[in-house]
């Protein structure tokens, strides 16, 4: 029960920390996200310390392994443009089969030359 109270607080936080992002954003006139400004920002202070990974951990944890549910709206909302999925399809999937596939390569290529370069430090 515990650790529930403590995962919804965090949660809770980084809700909140999230609609402040927007809020600045949109009060600033930025032509960036709020979501992306909130989420640099964050990287940033958890890297100097200000805030502690533990703070934000469990929460964190749940809203990533949770990641998928937030996808479904969107999936649905897909539906009421039935006529452009069906006449451009195939190239949508296209898409996004060769997008994943440079994903996948580039993400492979850079982790290989990283993993090389840290054996070279070592040695």
């Amino acid at each position: 029960m515990k650790k529930l109270c403590i995962s919804m607080g965090q949660v809770c936080l980084l809700w909140l920390f999230a609609i402040f992002m927007n809020k600045l954003a949109e009060w600033l006139h930025l032509a960036v996200p709020g979501s992306i400004i909130g989420l640099v920002l964050l990287f940033v202070l958890l890297q100097t310390g200000l805030i502690k990974l533990k703070w934000i951990e469990i929460g964190g944890s749940w809203l990533v392994a949770e990641l998928l549910l937030f996808f479904i709206p969107s999936a649905v909302g897909l539906l009421q443009y039935q006529d452009i999925l069906m006449s451009n399809g195939w190239k949508i999937i296209m898409i996004i089969c060769i997008s994943t596939f440079l994903v996948m390569a580039g993400s492979g290529f850079l982790a290989e030359k990283l993993t090389k370069r840290k054996e070279m430090r070592l040695k």
